[in-house]
């Protein structure tokens, strides 16, 4: 693996023998880095109730489909 930092920007190269989705889980953590490293902080309720509405769409949305078969 060659790490190099050139104009702003780190360019990582990965030989083709690693397992891409491993790769995609680095990139998506990486990417995941990006997005969140100018977000003012949160309070963890906030958090808990999103995560909360999240869940509950989700079983509603499911629901018939994961009971049914």
């Amino acid at each position: 693996m060659i790490i190099e930092k050139r104009n702003k920007e780190i360019i990582i190269r990965i030989p083709d023998s690693v397992d891409a989705e491993e790769i995609q889980d680095f990139v998506d953590y990486v990417r995941y880095k990006e997005l969140t490293s100018k977000a003012r902080k949160i309070d963890q309720s906030i958090v808990d109730q999103l995560t909360k509405e999240i869940n509950i769409n989700w079983w509603n949305e499911n629901r018939t489909r994961l009971l049914n078969d």
